[in-house]
């Protein structure tokens, strides 16, 4: 399982309205193929700050099958207009788990 780690930045005067455009985003996470989960963090230390952290079977079902399809058209549309930054995005794999 590859985790992605995007850290989105905002208006944190507009954080309603992008909290309710990714909860409309979210079927289109869960219909993508390959994907397992998505959540929204919101930066306690800088509220126009998120993570979202969404876990993929592979790094391809993200990079190559969910940002080629209209589901990754369809969340950048509702979340796009919100970001004042562009999305830093990382993947990370597990390599232990301690408890």
């Amino acid at each position: 399982m590859i985790t992605e780690i995007a850290a989105l930045t905002i208006d944190p005067a507009r954080a309603v309205e992008f909290e309710a455009a990714v909860a409309s985003a979210a079927p289109h996470f869960r219909s993508a193929e390959g994907c397992l989960g998505m959540s929204l963090e919101r930066v306690i230390e800088d509220p126009a700050r998120y993570r979202l952290v969404v876990h993929w079977e592979t790094l391809e079902h993200h990079t190559v099958l969910f940002r080629g399809s209209p589901h990754f058209a369809a969340w950048r549309a509702l979340a796009g207009p919100f970001f004042v930054a562009p999305p830093v995005v990382d993947h990370a794999r597990a390599v232990a788990r301690y408890f």
